[in-house]
Order: C-alpha cells, then sequence, then structure tokens
C-alpha cells in the first residue's frame, strides 16, 4: 500500500536578519504541526535568515547564529516528524562561493542531510552568484521508506516545456525523478509580479506530469525592501491538480495528505485574487505595511495634490495601515485649482486620514526673490516649476522628521520612465508604492477601491479631468507626454517584454512617438539613480532589477526607431 505522508506547509513572513524571530515563527509551526499530525513540515527558502538576506550573510556572527537556530528546530524532530527549511550553509572547501543556498532536512533529533541548490539566478532582482557556490550533486532524502526530492526554488525553474530557450544547462528536477524521488519537495522565495502565481502553478504542474510525481511547493511570504512575496503554497498531485493552496499575501498555514504514488483529490483551495487590479491592489498593501513595520515605523505622510496618484496612494495606505497612521499634506500655490484643493480634503474626510494645509506660495515667492540676480528677466522655466515641487518635498521631510511618518513619493511608473517628475521634488520620499504601476494601472485601482468602499472615497471629479503636474498655468500632462495609453504601451514592449523599436513600430506605434519616448527613458537615467525604492509588481521594475548605465549613449537604441 502507498505509503500516506499528511505534509504541513508553513507559509511565512520572516524579517531578514532576525534570525531568533524566524526561528521562533518557525518553532510555533513545528508545534502547531505536531498537533495536526502532520509527518513533515516544510518551510520557505533561507526561512532563517529571511530572503533576500544580501550582504549580512558576510557577516559570521549572523551565520552563528542561524546555525545555532538550526541545532534547536532540529532537535525538535523525532523518529516520526521531520522539518525541512532553508539555510545558508557553510562551504567546507577551500575554494569557490563561501557559502550555499540550502534546505536543511531535520530528522531523529539532528540535521540528517542537506540539499543545495544547483541553479543560482543573477537576473532581475537575483544575484545569488554573489553570495552562494553552485552545487553539482543531486541526492534524495530517505524519509520513512519515502524518497524526497528536495530542491530549492531556482532549481525548478528550468522545465523545458516552458521555457523557449532554458537558461541553464542542467534539470535538477529530472534528475531528482532519475534518482528516485517519490515525492518532489520545492522550498521556494519566490517574488510577486502580476500573473507570477499561474506561471508557477503551471510550471511545478508541469514538473509533476512529467514525472508522475507529486509536487510541493512551500513559499515565503511578505515584503522585503522593494520585493514582494504573494505567498500561495500549494501541493500539486502527479496528475498536475491543485490539490492544496495557501493564502496571497499573507502568512498561512496548511496540511495537505499524500497517498505517494496515488492521485490525489483536492482538499483545501484559499481563494486568490480575481484579476490584476486586485492582484496589484494587495501587493502594493502588503509592500507598504512591511516596509513601514519593518523598518521600526508605524505611519506614512503623503503630499495631497487632488490628483490620481496621490489619491490612490493615500487610500492604499489607509487600507494598509489603519487611516489612523497616514497623514495628507495639501500644499497649494497660485496654480492649484480650486477643485485639487478641495478634491484632496474630500479625500481625505472620506478615507478618514488625518489632513494637514501648508500653501507655499509665500515660500516659493521668497525663493524667487532671492533668485532674481539669476533669473533675471528670463521667460518662466521648468526652474520655477521645480522649485515648487522641491519645496513640496521639504514640507514633507520636515514634517517626517517632526512626527516620525515615512514620506511615500506617489508617482507612477510612466512619469518615472520618463523623467516627468522632480529630483527632491515629488521624488522624495522613503518607498515608491505605485511606481512600477503605469498610469492607466493607478486608474484601475482608483476605480477599484471606489467599488469596494461602502461610499467612494477617491471624488470622481478626479477620475474624469486631464492630470495636471499644476506647475504652471492651465498645465496638463499632456503638454510634455504623449497620450497614456500610446506612452504604457510602448513602455510595456519595451521594458516589461524587452522588445525592439522595430517591433514597437510594426505594433502601430508612430516612430516619432517611440524614439520620443526612447529618449526620455534613457536621458532620465540619473534620476531613477536617486529615486526611492520602488516596489515590484511587474516582470521589470525601475530600482534593484533595472540596472542601466549613467553615463551612457542611448544612440544605438534609438537610432534602430524606423524612419
Amino acid at each position: 500500500m502507498p505509503e500516506t505522508l499528511r505534509i504541513a506547509l508553513a507559509q511565512q513572513n520572516h524579517l531578514v536578519g532576525d534570525v531568533a524571530g524566524n526561528a521562533e515563527r518557525i518553532e510555533r509551526a513545528v508545534g502547531r504541526a505536531k498537533e495536526a499530525d502532520a509527518d513533515l513540515l516544510v518551510c520557505s527558502e533561507l526561512a532563517l535568515l529571511g530572503y533576500p538576506p544580501r550582504d549580512l550573510v558576510e557577516r559570521e556572527s549572523v551565520l552563528d547564529a542561524q546555525y545555532e537556530a538550526l541545532d534547536r528546530l532540529a532537535s525538535l524532530t523525532d523518529d516520526e516528524f521531520g522539518l525541512l527549511v532553508g539555510f545558508a550553509e557553510r562551504n567546507p572547501a577551500e575554494t569557490g562561493r563561501p557559502l550555499y543556498n540550502a534546505a536543511a532536512f531535520c530528522h531523529e533529533g539532528e540535521v540528517a542531510g542537506t540539499t543545495r541548490k544547483r541553479l543560482l539566478p543573477t537576473y532581475d532582482v537575483f544575484e545569488e552568484d554573489r553570495y552562494f557556490e553552485r552545487s553539482d550533486r543531486t541526492l534524495v532524502h530517505d524519509f520513512r521508506g519515502t524518497s524526497l526530492g528536495v530542491h530549492v526554488c531556482e532549481d525548478a525553474w528550468n522545465e523545458p516545456d516552458v521555457w523557449e530557450r532554458p537558461r541553464y544547462d542542467a534539470d535538477p528536477v529530472e534528475d531528482l525523478a532519475d534518482a528516485g524521488a517519490d515525492l518532489l519537495v520545492n522550498l521556494s522565495a519566490s517574488p510577486f509580479y502580476a500573473g507570477k502565481g499561474d506561471e508557477r502553478t503551471d510550471l511545478m504542474a508541469s514538473h509533476a506530469t512529467d514525472h508522475g510525481l507529486p509536487l510541493v511547493f512551500a513559499n515565503q511570504v511578505g515584503a522585503n525592501d522593494e520585493i514582494v512575496f504573494d505567498g500561495r503554497s500549494f501541493v500539486v498531485g502527479p496528475d498536475g491538480r491543485e490539490v492544496c493552496r495557501l493564502a496571497e499575501f499573507e502568512a498561512d498555514f496548511a496540511v495537505c495528505e499524500l497517498r505517494v504514488g496515488e492521485a490525489t483529490e483536492p482538499q483545501s483551495l484559499a481563494p486568490v485574487a480575481p484579476d490584476r487590479t486586485e492582484q496589484l491592489r494587495r501587493a502594493i498593501r502588503l509592500g507598504l505595511r512591511d516596509y513601514v513595520r519593518k523598518t521600526g515605523f508605524e505611519g506614512v505622510v503623503l503630499g495631497l495634490s487632488g490628483g490620481v496618484d496621490s489619491s490612490v496612494a493615500a487610500a492604499l495606505a489607509a487600507e494598509a495601515l489603519g487611516p489612523e497612521n497616514v497623514l495628507g499634506v495639501s500644499m497649494a500655490t497660485r496654480y492649484t485649482s480650486d477643485a485639487s484643493e478641495s478634491d484632496a480634503a474630500e479625500l481625505a474626510d472620506a478615507l478618514g486620514i488625518e489632513f494637514a494645509e501648508f500653501p507655499i506660495e509665500e515660500t516659493s515667492s521668497a525663493f524667487l526673490d532671492q533668485l532674481d540676480g539669476v533669473l533675471g528677466d528670463r521667460p518662466p522655466s521648468v526652474t520655477e516649476e521645480n522649485l515648487q515641487a522641491r519645496i513640496r518635498g521639504t514640507t514633507l521631510m520636515a514634517l517626517s522628521n517632526e512626527l516620525g511618518g515615512l514620506v511615500l513619493a506617489t508617482g507612477n511608473k510612466s512619469e518615472l520612465a520618463t523623467g516627468y517628475c522632480t529630483l527632491y521634488g515629488d521624488m522624495c520620499g522613503a518607498i515608491a508604492p505605485l511606481a512600477d504601476c503605469p498610469k492607466g494601472d493607478v486608474y484601475d485601482l482608483a476605480r477599484r477601491v471606489n467599488d469596494d468602499w461602502d461610499s467612494p472615497p477617491i471624488p470622481r471629479r478626479v477620475l474624469e479631468r486631464p492630470p495636471s503636474a499644476e506647475l504652471a498655468p492651465d498645465q496638463t500632462d499632456q503638454d510634455t507626454l504623449p497620450p497614456y495609453d500610446v506612452l504604457d504601451d510602448v513602455l510595456r514592449r519595451y521594458v516589461g517584454e524587452g522588445a525592439t523599436p522595430e517591433e514597437i513600430v510594426a505594433a502601430g506605434h508612430d516612430p516619432e512617438v517611440v524614439r520620443e519616448i526612447l529618449a526620455m527613458l534613457h536621458g532620465s537615467e540619473y534620476k531613477r539613480w536617486q529615486a526611492a525604492p520602488v516596489l515590484k509588481l511587474t516582470r521589470k521594475a525601475f530600482g534593484v532589477g533595472w540596472r542601466y548605465p549613467l553615463a551612457a549613449s542611448y544612440a544605438a537604441v534609438t537610432s534602430r526607431v524606423p524612419r
């Protein structure tokens, strides 16, 4: 008769570097698994350190604490109960990187074996080859007569049926199946982007059906710096069907019973976000909440202009942190319309957040008077516009210093891409929650917020009038930028999908507009190097995963736009 295993999955929100706290969370999960009569508890990749630990792994004291914690956790296992947990393993060899990204198999009161990660990602936000040595060994762990084919995150991301061009010359999952694995187990810290959850499920289901084996996928949840982890751990049967799924964007725990070698009926499937807009909304709330709380703060400060970006940022901050922890600030000048001022106040009242007004007209005039010797009789220019934005940034930072809330930079991806933003002005902030959302997504989020609140907090006028920075008379965004639907589609193709300029033009875009957008994009690298951290929500976000040079020529790019 096939062996029956009760597999517990611990989907936990770990704090990077908090070895004691992370170990305590895992220990509580061990207790919960034992109470549920589980046989094996599976935790996520580098769970003891939190992912990504970055240069913290270079500190021996951190590694020492991790090994001590691992020994304590291993002591909680016995003949009947096992634990799989991710950790950074010291490399005993005299050459190579000093560490392995590993999974410890704990059984019978000790670390009975380890699995070392074989495929080390070095693309987008990943830089594992900086710290870890690549393993070349394949082994399975015997657990009560069942062979566990344990692998770590990227080891499963080289499925030939999924990738047109495989990234690696090895397929660790196939090697584990060939080595006699009865059950595949993947410990992951797999970051979120919109649509990633379905891609993961399809990928793991492909492995399961290829080899006729059930597969357990345990993922980290929570946000660390700009990277959001959505959780959504699951188990698929040998037929590729999901039989267990944990929640999205929140810590969760589940036990799934498997009869190794037999198909399994679905047991518990947590619901998932119904569409892209809701995925983005939940990811932003989680990313914002974790960034604020994990850096030791409780609240945020943001400028309320009466526009759609700041309105959405304020609404999501109120949902994430509670309205009592959000301060919205109006900073009007002569160019601020009455509609913008009243919409900002109406929004704050509807959200229940604190609201303050600090008009900056006098401050702006004082600066202009001081600069009169330089500006003289020159016609008004971007200098005066940027001055207003920077006074607003200074005002928000002063409030942050005094009141303790982190400043939110409320700009969107379309603006950050084209440089339609001001250094040390509206770019000022500790985190940029919407900076991976094109303008169209921001409007979708605004409508979703209004649909889900009993009384729509974002005034209808905010969604209907043309967007404007209101830094000059009768100004609109389209005075400077192409229409947002055009801009966003070009950016999606070029930034998100890696399309060539020729391909973008062939898709129907005007060559001159494409050339203009690409020139603005690459001409604004210097701004993005100084931008606030950007919550990653798409395949390619500005920030740590976007690594274009500052001192460079982009003529070879723009010259390829057909004329």
